[in-house]
Formats: C-alpha cells, sequence, structure tokens
C-alpha cells in the first residue's frame, strides 16, 4: 500500500514535500482503475452529458479550420479518464469534412487501468499514449485537458511569526501522517497573515510553459476546464474526496481523490510568457451557454420520452447552473498569436 511505503520512506529518509505525498498517492489512486461515476468517488463533467464533449469536439473543429485546417495536426488530451470526453468529442467534430482524415489522437494517461478503458472506448480510432506531454510528436496542436491541473502536485506554505515556512509531510510516533514546518518561501510576494497557507505548484507552471511553447513554435490551441481561484492568494484549497464525501488528506492515501484549487493567474501568466494569446476566465456556465448547450440539450430530447428528456436537461442544468458546476469550473484557452479569438470567449457574448 501506498500509505505503507510512503511511512517507512519518511522513517527512513525524512519528512517529504506536499507536493511528493500528493504526486505519489494521485498515482497510486489512478492505477486502481475505475473511479469514477456514481459508483465511484467522483463525477467529471463528460460523464454528466454527452453535450459537453460534443461541445468541445465542435469547438475543436473551428479552431483547426482556423488553423488552415492543416492536413496532419495533434489532438491531444491530458487525464482522460474512461475516453468519455474523447470519444463524444470526436463523434461530433466528425461531421466537420476533413477533421477525422487529419487528426493523429494523443492521450497523457499514466494509469495502465484507465488505458484499457480508453482503448475501448476509443476503438474505432487510432489513439497513441503517453506517460507525458513532452513526447508527442512535434507539429501543429489541440490539446484539451479537463480537470486535469487540479490534480498535478503542489507546495504549501505556512505564515509563521517569524516568517514563511515551507509544509512537509512527516510521520509521527504513533505512524500516523501529519504536518511538519522546514525552512522555504514562496517564489513571489504574498500578503497573509499568521496561519495564512499559501499554495504554489511548480508542476503546473511548467506543464503550462512546455504546452504554449510548442503553439507558439508549431500553431494550435489549448483548452483547459477546471476549479479554481482567478488570482493568485492565501488559501489551503488542498482536498481530498471518496465515495463523493470530502475525507482527510491523511485518511485513506491511494483511496481517495487528492486535488487542490487551480490558481488560473499562475496558468496564465505562464502562457504569456511563453508567447501565445490567452482568453478567458470564463465561467464553465456562461461558456457552454454562449457554445449552445442549451439547443443541443432541445435536439437531443425531442422525441424522448418525458424521463430521458428530463435526465438530458437535469445534466445540463448541473453542468451550467451557477449554485452546480457552472461557477464553480472556470474555462481558459491559449492560442497561436495568428488565431482568431476562440468560440466562447468573445467579450460581447450572451451569457
Amino acid at each position: 500500500m501506498i500509505a505503507d511505503q510512503l511511512a517507512e520512506r519518511i522513517k527512513r529518509d525524512g519528512p517529504i514535500s506536499v507536493g511528493e505525498y500528493m504526486d505519489a498517492v494521485t498515482e497510486a489512486y489512478y492505477a486502481r482503475g475505475d473511479v469514477f461515476g456514481a459508483a465511484g468517488d467522483f463525477t467529471t463533467s463528460p460523464e454528466i452529458s454527452q453535450v459537453f464533449g460534443e461541445l468541445i469536439g465542435l469547438w475543436c473543429a473551428v479552431v483547426w479550420q482556423n488553423m488552415g485546417a492543416p492536413a496532419t495536426f495533434h489532438l491531444v488530451e491530458c487525464g482522460p479518464g474512461r475516453g468519455t470526453l474523447m470519444k463524444d468529442l470526436l463523434r461530433a467534430a466528425a461531421r466537420v469534412p476533413g477533421f477525422i482524415s487529419a487528426v493523429h489522437i494523443h492521450l497523457i494517461e499514466r494509469s495502465r487501468t484507465l488505458m484499457s478503458l480508453q482503448q475501448s472506448a476509443l476503438k474505432d480510432h487510432r489513439v497513441t499514449w503517453h506517460d507525458a506531454v513532452n513526447t508527442v510528436t512535434n507539429g501543429p496542436t489541440i490539446l484539451v485537458a479537463n480537470e486535469f491541473l487540479d490534480a498535478l502536485p503542489i507546495r504549501q506554505f505556512e505564515k509563521t511569526a517569524h516568517g514563511w515556512m515551507e509544509r512537509y509531510v512527516a510521520v509521527d510516533a504513533n505512524g500516523q501522517f501529519n504536518f511538519a514546518l522546514q525552512p522555504g518561501i514562496p517564489s513571489q510576494a504574498i500578503d497573509a497573515k499568521t496561519g495564512a497557507i499559501f499554495e504554489t505548484s511548480p508542476a503546473v507552471v511548467d506543464f503550462i510553459a512546455a504546452i504554449s511553447a510548442r503553439i507558439a513554435a508549431q500553431g494550435g490551441a489549448a483548452l483547459l476546464i477546471d476549479y479554481g481561484h482567478k488570482a493568485s492568494a492565501a488559501g489551503d484549497t488542498l482536498q481530498a474526496v471518496k465515495k463523493h464525501k470530502p475525507c482527510g488528506i491523511f485518511e485513506t492515501p491511494g483511496e481517495a481523490d487528492l486535488t487542490a484549487h487551480v490558481d488560473f493567474a499562475a496558468v496564465a501568466n505562464a502562457a504569456r510568457a511563453a508567447g501565445t494569446t490567452v482568453f478567458g476566465l470564463v465561467e464553465q456556465g456562461t461558456w457552454l451557454s454562449q457554445l449552445g448547450i442549451k439547443l443541443r440539450g432541445l435536439q437531443l430530447s425531442k422525441n424522448k420520452s418525458v424521463d430521458v428528456a428530463k435526465g438530458i436537461q437535469s445534466g445540463i442544468h448541473r453542468l451550467t447552473a451557477p449554485e452546480a458546476m457552472g461557477a464553480l469550473f472556470k474555462v481558459i484557452a491559449f492560442t497561436h498569436p495568428a488565431l482568431a479569438t476562440p468560440d466562447g470567449f468573445q467579450q460581447d457574448a450572451p451569457s
């Protein structure tokens, strides 16, 4: 078990950073297999409604056309889960002539168990799997990442009476995980009171910098959807979820989903620094509405039974309503500077 392995490592080598703990626990968690849906620990947007993936597919197709419809391009998804989003994406994008014949599909996935689920979902398509995005062949790229950044490891810093210290994970005399402080300061100045927690994610910044540099040099766009905050600020957002309920981050390591809120200001800064044009932040509900989710829902509901139609509308409500996922989740995109404003990010678009 990952808990025993980490405990032994800490006893042998000393406390590990929060990021090291998060990375090890997350990898063990997803190696378990299918953790999604009602029978799992959490439900993602693609599993709630097929419309989510369909609209992203049409978004990608329009971006591809704006890129000049290259004869070949790379479509990359990071954290593809069961493969549901990519399956719905490709079905919708297939309506655009030439898209499917031009696309090379790449999935960034470390879990061998999830790879098998993705292979089944995408059995009609040729797919290449990667452990990291930097092994995707050079060329024009459209990248999609839904609820991917929140699972990347973070660092945590605590403001003490003597200044900032970094949080580490230690093991007490009873063999239980707990936090310990060691010397360390955040990479940016932050105004906070004693006891405050400030989080950074070098992993997120490095990932954004890498894909943005690729897009700036080779063409394309990236679309990222996740939950987080617009501006960098103090706050402890590290959380664990098991069977759709919150639990302690040290409670059952490797058996609960461990995530942290995304600092979208850091994301935007890294993307701009690498040479791309940034669009957003837009709330998920607003973005989906601007793409026509309600009209697509009506089309799907036509000639369906009352129960099926209610299910379709319920899913759309869950994705778009501010009190559900519509305001919590945010959408950001960055593109090659030559591309037009992508759909859903026009300033004068209706809400």
